[in-house]
């Protein structure tokens, strides 16, 4: 095995998200989400399971941070709860709220790992998403003022930054799919929802250059590398297509100041084409991000298929290895994927600030999971992100998903994707054999690999 490493000050995290591990949803003061009511709708989340628990990360977070010195994390990707800081998404602050991530944010820089926190990992403040949510246009204002709050109390201590996670999944998969929070069926409304998000994230970006020096800021994007299903030409156009969706839809504002001009034609010839402001676009390009964060978990293979929106369906390779979500098990496609990044949009420094696996974790022995195909999923996953560096990729730092078992959005409890394992009757966390296995990756800065 080679013993290249990574390059010096390679930053090693992991990442979790406010409401999948939190829990005291009632407490101090927190308001409301969407996924507080989200999940209060029958039939939603799988099992009926909630996040008003999860894993009581707001009353355990000592042991946690405890557990991430042991790894020898060198960074911790975790979000920030909105309703937390204001429970009606604007106007007063919750001072206990903020205090909660005050006091995290010490406790890490404490035990010598960098906090980067993400200001919106999809919950909303359930008072805004009454009043219209990511399709009205004031969201992304108040979302500025709350991100203004953020960098005022914590911009002296936090040097990376993240403004949203995955608003491809906020926007689609909770506006036109229904699966996630608010549950919406309306192309439209999930159109809106993105250009919203996307203005959301330019404000805040504004914002930290005014207030945060000597720091940098991103956003994390859902990428998906796209593979035509065929060679024939109407597949390969179908695959662009699916890529201007999921990648260039979000890809292009963040890092081009414009949309697509290809899938906007979709949409204006749909009827669902975004409500553009005539400052929208220049708000967009003159706020650029220091680095996009990438979450990679599988690729994608588009076929030409009229019964799709776009005219695109997926599929999967028969033979190809799953993980319990069902999703292709494809290292290839994330350097596939960072190489195609630093070819089309002017080689950004990229960070992978997602990637993992979930699995049943069934193989117990002497009380340790033993979960060899995570370590397997990981690990190529890993090579394929310095075969990338050495292809000149800019790559600045790597966040495992997860850092425990937590809960997994509308598929509840039932999805592990931890390298520590949860007891959710006893909240007990143990370290599955992957967590051993990213410590000595850790250690070595990669050369185990």
């Amino acid at each position: 095995m080679s013993t290249r490493g990574f390059p010096e000050g390679f930053l090693w995290g992991a990442a979790t998200a406010s409401y999948q591990v939190e829990g005291a949803v009632r407490e101090d003061g927190r308001g409301e989400s969407i996924w507080d009511r989200f999940c209060a709708t029958p039939g939603a989340i799988h099992g009926g399971d909630t996040g008003e628990v999860a894993c009581d990360h707001y009353h355990r977070w000592k042991d946690d941070v405890e557990n991430m010195r042991d790894l020898g994390l060198t960074s911790y990707r975790f979000s920030i709860a909105w309703p937390r800081l204001f429970p009606n998404g604007h106007g007063k602050l919750n001072r206990r709220g903020l205090d909660f991530y005050e006091t995290l944010v010490d406790a890490l820089l404490e035990a010598r790992i960098q906090p980067a926190p993400t200001l919106y990992h999809w919950d909303l403040p359930q008072a805004l998403q009454d009043i219209g949510g990511w399709t009205n246009k004031d969201t992304a204002s108040w979302f500025a003022d709350y991100a203004e709050c953020v960098f005022t109390h914590l911009g002296d201590r936090v040097k990376t930054w993240i403004t949203l996670n995955e608003p491809q999944v906020a926007a689609f998969v909770g506006h036109a799919d229904g699966r996630h929070a608010p549950g919406l069926k309306d192309l439209g409304a999930a159109v809106q929802a993105s250009h919203v998000l996307m203005r959301a994230h330019a404000l805040a970006v504004s914002e930290f250059r005014d207030l945060c020096h000597g720091s940098r800021i991103g956003i994390s994007l859902d990428l998906h590398t796209m593979y035509p299903w065929t060679d024939g030409m109407s597949d390969v156009e179908a695959a662009h297509r699916a890529d201007g969706k999921l990648n260039r839809w979000f890809l292009d504002p963040v890092l081009k100041g414009t949309y697509p001009s290809d899938i906007m034609e979709i949409y204006r010839r749909l009827g669902v084409a975004p409500r553009i402001e005539a400052d929208d676009l220049a708000t967009l390009s003159s706020n650029p991000v220091d680095f996009v964060g990438v979450n990679y978990y599988f690729p994608q293979r588009a076929y030409a298929d009229d019964r799709g929106v776009l005219g695109f369906e997926f599929a999967q390779l028969k033979d190809s290895p799953k993980t319990d979500m069902g999703w292709e098990v494809y290292p290839a496609g994330l350097c596939d994927l960072l190489i195609r990044l630093k070819n089309d949009y002017a080689d950004p420094a990229l960070m992978i600030t997602e990637n993992g696996a979930a699995y049943p974790d069934g193989t117990m022995e002497k009380g340790q999971v033993q979960d060899h195909d995570r370590i397997e999923y990981l690990a190529s996953h890993l090579r394929e992100c310095r075969r990338a560096i050495e292809h000149g990729v800019k790559l600045q730092g790597y966040f495992l998903w997860t850092l425990m078992d937590n809960f997994e959005w509308g598929f509840g409890y039932s999805k592990r994707f931890g390298i520590t394992h949860v007891d959710y009757r006893t909240q007990a966390r143990t370290w599955k054999k992957s967590a051993s296995w990213y410590q000595s990756v850790i250690a070595s800065n990669g050369g185990v690999l």
